[in-house]
């Protein structure tokens, strides 16, 4: 009996890191077909559904991928979409390693934001004395009146031995 041979394991890296899902990407028609959760949510900012569309953010870019019905957020693991112009679209660099079966995503990095540089004519806030109060004290009881007897039981030494006399 000839058992087909299993199809070959695709992996899909991000960022230098391997991803894993539960429902495994795969190629059809030389197209990475992958699930929504967690190769697209790893990357996008934001995801909706407007007028036919799943609209799918990242920065100032956005991607449009067409569903007659809005998928269920819940069911993101199993819809399945075209990975590589999705994520083309975002900004991220995308390709596709044939010999290892591996489609590499490198998603861009944010910019590094710089602070302001000083400008002389702004006007400073100088420092200003901060009122912080000393703890006020509280007054010492005083105790009037018999004491009241102890309510919690002493221990009792052990009794001696009588003494013998002789």
């Amino acid at each position: 009996m000839i058992f087909p041979l299993a199809a070959a394991v695709l992996s899909i890296v991000i960022d230098g890191n391997a991803v894993r899902s539960y429902n495994a990407p795969y190629l059809r028609a030389g197209h990475v077909i992958a699930p929504i959760d967690p190769f697209v949510t790893g990357v996008a900012a934001s995801i909706g559904y407007s007028a036919g569309s799943l609209i799918v953010t990242r920065g100032d870019r956005f991607a449009q991928v067409p569903f007659a019905d809005p998928p269920d957020p819940q069911h993101y693991q199993s819809t399945y979409v075209e990975l590589a112009p999705l994520l083309r679209t975002l900004g991220a660099r995308v390709w596709y390693d044939a010999a290892q079966r591996t489609l590499y995503v490198r998603t861009p990095r944010k910019e590094l934001a710089t602070p302001t540089p000083f400008n002389p004519a702004v006007p400073r806030a100088f420092p200003t004395d901060v009122f912080t109060p000393s703890p006020a004290t509280t007054p010492r009881p005083v105790v009037t009146g018999t004491p009241s007897p102890r309510r919690t039981p002493l221990p009792a030494p052990a009794p001696s031995p009588p003494a013998r006399g002789g």
